[in-house]
């Protein structure tokens, strides 16, 4: 059988994420060129002189000008942390080389930091890569398919009406030799006519054509300026249904990973992020030496997650 280069392709290994972020002055001048590329400048009034300070548990500046103060993590993920940058940069290394996800409870462990701890890193490294790739939009031909995500929970309602069940949309645009270029895993309100329509908008280009199964609801991808074509496939097995190959192994593949990931997880209130996490490392399979510089950036280029959000499984 012929070597699959994209599975035997070199990565970062952690000897090489080590001994380039390995400490604080290494990761204070990663942020330094992802936040302030072409050099400092102050935020208030834009003087590119400044004074070096040790504020709270890292750097700031402080301006030459008019004296504004500000930490080296200001309008990150990372803004008022007390944790070292290094143990934030290797949450980054972990999460983005996990092929099938990362539990906050491995995270601890691998960080040596407490549960609330890993898991607050955790929902904020996962929070940039849904920003990241709510941005992007299929295109061409793309391949849709509806799932459910989530257990049942012992004496509550059995089957698709579980509480920890959550509806969502799997799609897979795909290039001209009927190749997958790109995914996408939403979580949905249901699988409505309105609730496709608002995902179509949000997740599609304008003149997309659309492939699906038999459900009705697909037919609203029209109302947001793509067509659509649909095959009727009934009870039968995802391996007769080739058409559908691609997003099939998708839905495949993540109940595989999530199945072995997370014993506990609340679907219903933290699948959206946690599906993001699984599609970054998806749609970036050619080169997996970039995955921890690019998340890196994702995550020193977004704002924090709101204070609201607390502790959940995982």
């Amino acid at each position: 059988m012929a070597m699959n280069r994209i599975q035997f392709q070199q990565g970062m290994s952690l000897p090489e994420f080590l001994a380039a972020f390995g400490n604080e002055g290494q990761c204070e001048r990663a942020l330094m060129a992802v936040c302030w590329p072409r050099g400092w400048s102050c935020p208030r009034c834009a003087h590119r002189t400044f004074y070096r300070l040790k504020r709270g548990s890292h750097g700031g500046f402080q301006c030459q000008g008019c004296k504004y103060q500000v930490s080296i993590t200001a309008g990150t993920m990372m803004a008022a942390t007390k944790l070292p940058l290094t143990t934030w940069f290797l949450a980054i290394f972990l999460i983005s080389h996990a092929k099938n996800g990362i539990s906050s409870l491995e995270l601890k462990r691998q960080l040596g930091v407490s549960y609330p701890a890993a898991w607050l890193i955790h929902q904020k490294i996962l929070a940039a890569t849904a920003e990241r790739d709510d941005t992007h939009r299929l295109d061409g031909d793309v391949l849709v398919d509806d799932a459910y995500l989530g257990g049942e929970i012992a004496g509550a309602k059995a089957g698709r009406g579980s509480p920890n069940k959550v509806p969502l949309v799997a799609a897979v645009s795909l290039s001209e030799d009927g190749r997958p270029r790109y995914a996408k895993l939403s979580q949905v309100s249901g699988f409505t006519v309105d609730a496709i329509t608002a995902w179509t908008t949000a997740n599609l280009r304008p003149g997309c054509h659309v492939h699906s199964d038999g459900l009705a609801c697909f037919g609203a991808v029209a109302f947001a300026g793509a067509t659509h074509s649909c095959t009727v496939v009934g009870g039968r097995l995802p391996s007769e249904r080739p058409k559908f190959r691609w997003v099939n192994t998708v839905l495949g593949n993540l109940k595989t990973a999530f199945s072995g990931t997370h014993h506990a997880f609340n679907f219903a209130k933290y699948a959206h992020r946690s599906l993001a996490g699984y599609v970054y490392r998806l749609n970036r399979p050619f080169n997996l030496r970039s995955l921890t510089p690019g998340l890196i950036f994702d995550v020193a280029r977004r704002a924090e997650v709101g204070k609201d959000h607390q502790p959940g499984c995982g």
